[in-house]
């Protein structure tokens, strides 16, 4: 059955790993900062995936990537890498990751529209109304009902939810030019090309901003290191490249939503480790949400 449905499965165990990343990642950016947390893992993301293409491939480093691979996997990295994560490793640190989480579900309506612009795929009313149920989902989940003057308030803060926002926008459109670059091209050195123009980008960010120190500090914090080595382990390097397997074997639409299910897995975990209150009204709100992106791709 595994082998009938490869890129089904692929996106099963990405929803898995993204869950497992998530928590990793936001414990490390409330301890060592969301910018360090971001080099240091691409970082150690990039040594495990040339580890794996010089075992599977023969090649550490994507030397048989056509031009065409390079330039359109490199955008996808600049934008989906780092302006993408940049914002959504920020708003673990101001929402948490479950609702940020939440706010990614919006990835999947966003690659179908960016699609639709960019490599002219279709939608159809069905697709319109899951977005629309998405959209639902998330705001039952965001706003709730001041009883003392009557008014709607917004339940988490605004500034973490547009750097969410803007965190599935650069995921948005990092998946719709990675499907784009990578075309007959392995999933797992289109990965290394993605990595290597994100710890670029971060690089340059880094410098200019004057936070080197911070990720030398960062790289002395035991707890910080552990935990952006299990992000690593499986976000950069598990969760990206098996995500590009997933596009790679069944179509966009099904891989995300199945990889959706994240802000659903993730509940447990961050009401036991990070103590989350979580209401049944934002529970009720994430299935609607997830609901509205199965319904988007069906």
């Amino acid at each position: 059955m595994i082998q009938s449905h490869p890129g089904e499965f692929s996106a099963i165990l990405v929803a898995l790993f993204w869950t497992i990343t998530a928590l990793a990642f936001e414990s490390a950016s409330k301890k060592v900062g969301s910018l360090p947390v971001n080099i240091i893992r691409l970082i150690l993301g990039f040594l495990f995936l040339s580890l794996l293409n010089l075992i599977i491939r023969g090649r550490f480093f994507p030397t048989d990537a056509s031009v065409h691979n390079w330039i359109w996997l490199s955008v996808s990295g600049l934008i989906g890498f780092v302006l993408g994560d940049l914002f959504l490793f920020k708003s673990y640190t101001i929402i948490g990751a479950w609702f940020a989480m939440l706010m990614m579900t919006l990835a999947p309506p966003l690659a179908a529209i960016f699609g639709r612009i960019i490599l002219g795929e279709t939608m159809d009313l069905k697709s319109i109304s899951g977005m629309i149920l998405t959209l639902i989902g998330i705001a039952i989940a965001l706003f709730s009902k001041n009883l003392e003057n009557n008014k709607i308030a917004i339940r988490k803060p605004f500034k973490g939810i547009m750097f969410a926002f803007f965190g599935a926008l650069g995921q948005a459109l990092g998946i719709v030019f990675s499907k784009y670059g990578m075309q007959e091209y392995s999933p797992f050195p289109s990965t290394q090309i993605r990595i290597i123009t994100g710890m670029i980008g971060f690089a340059l960010i880094i410098t200019l901003s004057g936070r080197w120190n911070a990720v030398l500090a960062a790289l002395k914090d035991r707890k910080g290191m552990t935990a952006i080595t299990t992000g690593s382990f499986f976000g950069p390097f598990l969760g990206v490249s098996f995500s590009l397997m997933a596009v790679k074997y069944t179509s966009a639409g099904i891989a995300s939503t199945i990889m959706a299910i994240v802000p659903i897995l993730i509940i447990p975990p961050s009401i036991f480790l990070f103590h989350h209150k979580i209401t049944v009204r934002e529970i009720v709100g994430t299935v609607l949400s997830v609901g509205g992106v199965a319904l988007f791709f069906l």
